[in-house]
């Protein structure tokens, strides 16, 4: 039901400050939705590199790469991990950072921040999180092999809006809002995964620190701290506590996201005393030359102390998230496929033996048939219960379309393998199904939003 408006005044100018913040709104999500599409690209890219070196004469130097030891030392502390793990320990925690933050906001400003909004993609995704995690266990049941049901059950972002954006305007601006806030809630949902199901058990003790160091973060949030050092400091103590503890380090960056700030120094009231008195500063004329002098410093010291407020109004939660989403779509996620994407592929029978593995059908079929299958239904039935609302010029086939993109888990689908299995042959198996299950759901996606979409001049 549309909110009245008042007879005097035309709908297209009811409420010009609303209108001005949804303009912002949708310009953000576009210039998000531009980054993420580049991101996919160049993890479509490192993607390849890394499975053509695999498979080539040089595979052995690149492997060896990724296992050779690097030691971090400060003063008697010591560190050393394989490159590998400093990539998926390390620089992943800062790319767990960045989901932390993306989800604080979006629960509290952005499309999950109302029970009505966030209630189809929030729902939705628990559809596409449990019918591939069933999927998964019907292939592996009763075997010590289940334990990666969580590898089927996320989607990559970047991937899937790298893929819509190929598509141009045959996808709704409205289906783009979905996926992207279904992958928010996914992402969400791999964090629990991961929290409950693959980290390490350790004894009481061994948490202690981390309790302290979340109740500090706290208490700086409480205290009124805007600055970002200190929380950085402590989220590397964080991580190294979590790392010592046994529970998985990169969840250090969730948590540390959820106490960074997300409100500025300075608020609205502060922006509007400081713009009246620039603008009455400026309404004011000079008689003399020193008069003029005068006058002319007032209005640069209103025009500083304005600039200052307006800088004081972004929240370390949206500086913090500026600065590093660059550094994490074009540095870490890439350099993780690197890493992690190289399948040595065996040919003709022992690629067919390798395909029909319980592990490798398993994640196959979770992501190609689980995700579109869980994701539409459960939205469908929300959207009948009248939980959720069809997002704009979205039609169920759209709908359906894009929970096939859905199916393309990548990046967050190989870090859960690392984590759910230990023997390379059960690494690769899982390797080749995420690979296959996402190049099918992408293909397929897109051949179905091209048939079924609406023309591109009448798609938003």
């Amino acid at each position: 039901m549309r909110d009245p408006v008042s007879p005097a005044e035309p709908p297209s100018v009811a409420n010009p400050q609303r209108q001005s913040f949804r303009r912002l709104l949708q310009s953000s999500f576009l210039r998000f939705i531009r980054a993420e599409a580049a991101s996919g690209v160049v993890l479509i890219i490192n993607t390849v590199i890394a499975l053509l070196v695999a498979n080539s004469p040089w595979r052995d130097s690149f492997a060896k790469l990724w296992s050779s030891v690097i030691e971090l030392r400060v003063h008697r502390v010591a560190l050393a991990l394989p490159v590998r793990d400093w990539i998926n320990d390390g620089l992943m925690a800062v790319f767990f950072l960045v989901v932390g933050l993306e989800i604080k906001r979006e629960l509290l400003q952005g499309e999950l921040a109302s029970l009505r909004k966030a209630a189809l993609p929030v729902v939705s995704a628990l559809g596409g999180m449990l019918v591939p995690a069933l999927i998964f266990l019907g292939f592996t049941h009763g075997t010590p092999l289940a334990r990666g049901f969580g590898i089927p059950t996320a989607t990559d972002i970047a991937f899937t809006v790298g893929v819509m954006a190929l598509l141009g305007r045959r996808v709704p601006l409205g289906a783009k809002v979905f996926v992207t806030a279904l992958a928010i809630a996914d992402d969400l949902g791999a964090v629990v995964v991961i929290a409950v199901f693959y980290s390490h058990h350790t004894a009481l003790w061994g948490l202690l620190p981390i309790a302290g160091l979340v109740l500090l973060l706290l208490s700086l949030n409480v205290l009124g701290v805007r600055r970002l050092a200190p929380y950085l400091v402590l989220g590397v103590f964080l991580w190294l506590a979590m790392h010592s503890a046994g529970v998985h380090a990169t969840l250090a960056g969730v948590v540390l996201a959820m106490c960074i700030p997300i409100s500025g120094r300075h608020d609205d009231q502060d922006f509007l005393i400081a713009a009246e008195h620039a603008v009455s500063t400026y309404g004011e004329h000079a008689d003399g030359e020193e008069d003029q002098d005068n006058l002319r410093e007032r209005r640069e010291a209103s025009l500083r102390a304005l600039a200052e407020v307006i800088a004081g109004m972004k929240s370390p939660l949206h500086r913090l998230e500026q600065h590093l989403h660059t550094v994490v779509a074009f540095g870490i996620l890439p350099l993780f496929a690197l890493a992690n994407a190289g399948v040595e592929l065996p040919m003709g029978q022992s690629l067919k033996t390798l395909v029909m593995q319980p592990v490798s059908l398993g994640v196959f079929f979770g992501l190609l048939c689980g995700k579109p299958i869980g994701i539409f239904v459960f939205g469908a039935l929300a959207i009948k219960l009248g939980l959720g609302a069809m997002p704009s010029r979205t039609s169920y086939r759209v709908l359906f379309g894009s929970s096939m993109l859905a199916g393309i888990g990548f990046t967050m689908s190989i870090f859960i393998t690392s984590l759910a299995f230990s023997d390379p042959a059960q690494v690769t198996e899982a390797k080749v199904g995420v690979l296959l299950g996402s190049l099918c759901a992408a293909m397929l996606g897109s051949l179905w939003l091209r048939l079924c979409s609406p023309s591109p001049s009448s798609a938003a």
